[in-house]
């Protein structure tokens, strides 16, 4: 199966915001429930979304204000639910 992307902005204001403290915990939080397999965590240079703190994207979603402080939590109760729901989508297809 195809990995799906997830995209975390790595744009001057993202940057600014301290993306990249994010990066590491982010790529630690995919090792630590098992998503490496399944996810690619990519960079992007601007999702657009300047003025909501640091912003990721899976398939249609955005999830703003995402912080070094935040993305633990964040990971857990926004962005690993749209995961795990698109793998219980792609098992009832299949």
């Amino acid at each position: 199966m195809a990995k799906e992307n997830l995209y975390l902005c790595m744009g001057s204001a993202c940057h600014q915001l301290g993306v990249y403290e994010v990066l590491p915990k982010l790529q630690s939080l995919m090792s630590e429930y098992d998503l490496n397999d399944r996810i690619e965590l990519k960079g992007s240079f601007c999702l657009e979304s300047c003025s909501c703190g640091i912003v990721m994207k899976f398939q249609d979603d955005l999830f703003i204000n995402i912080s070094p402080q935040n993305v633990e939590d964040k990971f857990i109760t926004e962005i690993l639910p749209a995961i795990q729901k698109d793998r219980v989508d792609s098992l009832a297809t299949s």
